[in-house]
């Protein structure tokens, strides 16, 4: 008998319910109805976003490099295609799931936003974005972030959202402050990013938060 089978029959002798676990759609399901935004269209990320992964990232390199350490790594085409890749089998394997976000008129791709380190039995997940300088300062970030939180509370079930940005990248404070989450604590020198060390703010959400 495997170990989860008897904790199963342990849990139904002592009346207990088996815990609940996320709920992750797939990716056929949201392919073919996307996370819609008033502004924005919000597929999941595919193997063919590579080329545009790249064009998005490539265009505005030193907008990103500062804050996000993995930007001098998405150094080629062929690193955008594995990154899309990545996305695939993370979201297949219930890992991650992680939305382009597009521009419903054009179908430019200006950003991803997502929720990784999906953790099935804490029910809990970390909210990650970026999008391009040509985007910014209209509130498309925010845009784009709630309608995945509002995922992950609604559609996946999820209990705990965490999120951090760099104490001094104040436009990314300023989406998760008008988001709701709470404010939990600085982590120092989390981040080793652009030949520095940075100190993240960390802030959480629950399903059960105002």
């Amino acid at each position: 008998m495997r170990a989860e089978d008897r904790n199963q029959g342990s849990r139904a002798r002592a009346g207990m319910s088996p815990p609940q676990l996320l709920r992750i759609p797939s990716r056929t399901v949201l392919r073919h109805s996307p996370l819609r935004t008033p502004r924005l269209i919000m597929p999941p990320v595919e193997a063919d976003d590579g080329p545009d992964l790249w064009e998005a990232i490539d265009s505005c390199r030193h907008y990103l490099e500062p804050w996000l350490p993995w930007v001098p790594f998405n150094d080629s085409p062929e690193a955008s295609q594995r990154y899309a890749e990545a996305c695939v089998a993370d979201w297949d394997s219930g890992r991650a799931v992680r939305f382009a976000i597009r521009d419903p008129a054009t179908w430019t791709l200006i950003g991803v936003v997502g929720l990784d380190s999906c953790v099935h039995l804490h029910r809990s997940c970390e909210l990650g974005y970026w999008m391009r300088q040509s985007a910014s300062g209209r509130g498309l970030m925010t845009e784009a972030a709630r309608g995945c939180v509002e995922f992950a509370f609604r559609r996946m079930g999820v209990h705990r959202v965490r999120c951090a940005a760099a104490t001094d990248n104040h436009p990314s404070l300023r989406v998760i402050a008008r988001l709701g989450f709470r404010f939990e604590g600085i982590a120092r020198q989390a981040e080793f990013v652009a030949n520095r060390w940075l100190d993240h703010a960390v802030f959480g959400r629950l399903a059960t938060d105002d």
